[in-house]
């Protein structure tokens, strides 16, 4: 786990929890948000960039670690995600900014011969509200605006690389995305008490790798702004 402190509040009321968490999973995600973090103008409050690793045990362990440290009011989980289809069609491009309306545990259940069934179907729901963290709703409120989409972002432990993968995700949880980590970033704010998003960009899309379509170097450079300026909305001056 690397954290990097952004900004620090030079005086604070001991009594109040610090302002935002931000957390991405690979160093290429945090090496391509930390500079933006840094330029923005206001500095008045508390920013903590924390890589956390890939996939759900990483990123629920650090984020609970950190959170157990201080207790952030805002966590925003951002980074880089597959664009998932819907009724055969690929609804989110290359590129663009996918605001998560709820963060879903997509592959935690068991496979029966008659289909999938989750972890909440067989009675053992993972979180409060089910299968999924909704985002805050204030939260989604500051950023509609700067995403393309919103809607609903699956959190796999296996990516969908495969066209028949990727379609039994989306149809079975509604996502127009898919991550490793969103969910359980999640679940670890919301028993903090803290406010939660996930703030993703599309690098590519998913089904069979053989005809995916990516750019990496372009998602990274899109994904440094756009949460620079999620940021920027969050801590208001």
């Amino acid at each position: 786990m690397l954290q990097t402190l952004i900004s620090e509040a030079n005086s604070r009321d001991p009594d109040l929890a610090p302002d935002l968490l931000i957390v991405v999973a690979a160093r290429a995600e945090h090496d391509a948000v930390v500079k933006p973090l840094r330029a923005i103008p206001n500095n008045a409050q508390t920013i903590l960039l924390v890589q956390s690793g890939v996939g759900k045990s990483s990123a629920a362990t650090a984020t609970a670690a950190t959170l157990a440290q201080n207790r952030f009011r805002i966590v925003l989980n951002a980074g880089i995600a597959g664009a998932l289809p819907l009724a055969g069609e690929k609804v989110c491009r290359v590129g663009d900014v996918v605001l998560g309306s709820r963060s879903v545990f997509a592959d935690e259940g068991i496979r029966e011969p008659g289909g999938f069934r989750t972890c909440e179907q067989m009675g053992f729901p993972v979180t409060t509200s089910g299968m999924a963290v909704p985002g805050d709703a204030e939260m989604l409120k500051a950023l509609k605006n700067i995403a393309d989409h919103t809607g609903p972002i699956a959190t796999v432990s296996t990516c969908s690389g495969t066209d028949g993968a990727a379609v039994e995700i989306a149809r079975r949880t509604g996502a127009i995305a898919e991550a490793m980590e969103g969910a359980a970033v999640g679940l670890a704010a919301e028993r903090a008490g803290a406010r939660f998003a996930e703030l993703r960009v599309i690098s590519n899309l998913t089904g069979d790798r053989h005809e995916q379509d990516w750019d990496l170097p372009g998602s990274l450079a899109r994904l440094g702004e756009v949460t620079a300026e999620a940021a920027a909305r969050l801590l208001p001056a």
